[in-house]
């Protein structure tokens, strides 16, 4: 029979050890989450800024020699990311295949020009800076016309700026809830030792000694919890990472090592201070108060 009664504590208290855990985990895992987006959110922002593209159009008079000094000297310059030469002929093929039909074969010639498209690099996308590039590049004799997305520039300039100050408030809401649930398991945890601190505080034993043993054992779940939050995390991060490479998600080794100590410390330090409150909160009540 004591067997019996044995094994049923030890199941008992294993499930709730996993229980605590499995929270601990899931919100760490969540605010990790976030942390992660908090992270790449400029990084995000800087591959759809880098997307936008300035078309310059040249003159079919301009020379070959020209042209090539020019896409040269374009991508040396520091605000751009890439430069690319698109012949008339080759955005003749495009656009007859966006439209699903040979547009020539109608006109019975190119209208198109010959055209730089220039990638810029993230912080140069802005309306002011643009058009200063425009502006310079158009004092050259052998450019017909620049042509730039000025109303999408300015909506994701904006956005991009909306989007940050929300993941911001979003990131300080969201610790705030992970640390309830964190120490709402943690005082369930300790509401079931109830009595056991109360018998061992009317033995004599201090109060510093009673709340070591229910520390120390906290912050080991808070940090198995934590182990199992930076592994998920880890494990999506890599998958997220295979599917779209584009977004260099690995590319802040020193980054993502900070944030996934962050979360193995924030597992420590809530569940130590969540500990430390739910038994000293049971340290100072009357042995009547333990049954309500």
């Amino acid at each position: 029979m004591s067997k019996s009664f044995e094994r049923y504590q030890k199941r008992k208290l294993i499930s709730s050890y996993f229980s605590v855990i499995l929270s601990i985990a899931l919100v760490l895992f969540l605010l990790g989450m976030l942390g992660l987006l908090v992270i790449n959110t400029k990084k995000l922002a800087d591959h759809f800024k880098e997307q936008v593209a300035i078309s310059v159009f040249l003159k079919d008079n301009a020379k070959e020699v020209e042209i090539n000094q020019l896409q040269k000297s374009l991508a040396m310059t520091e605000y751009t990311k890439s430069a690319t030469f698109v012949s008339k002929d080759e955005a003749a093929e495009e656009h007859s295949k966006e439209i699903g039909e040979n547009f020539l074969e109608f006109l019975g010639y190119n209208p198109l020009q010959n055209s730089i498209d220039v990638h810029l690099k993230a912080a140069y996308v802005s309306t002011d800076s643009i058009q200063k590039i425009v502006t310079d590049l158009s004092k050259k004799d052998y450019v017909a016309d620049i042509s730039y997305d000025k109303p999408l520039i300015g909506m994701l300039n904006e956005n991009v700026k909306r989007m940050s100050f929300w993941i911001l408030i979003a990131s300080g809401v969201f610790t705030i809830i992970a640390v309830l649930l964190i120490n709402s398991s943690i005082r369930l945890s300790v509401y079931s030792k109830r009595f056991i601190i109360k018998t061992m505080q009317m033995v004599g034993a201090t109060k510093r000694f009673i709340r070591r043993p229910f520390i120390w054992n906290s912050i080991k779940l808070g940090m198995i919890g934590a182990l199992v939050a930076i592994l998920a995390m880890g494990g999506i991060l890599y998958y997220a990472n295979t599917k779209m490479p584009q977004l260099n998600l690995l590319s802040d080794p020193l980054g993502l090592s900070l944030l996934f100590i962050s979360i193995f410390v924030i597992g420590i330090i809530i569940t130590w201070i969540s500990t430390y409150i739910a038994t000293q909160r049971f340290l100072n009540l009357r042995t009547d108060d333990l049954y309500y």
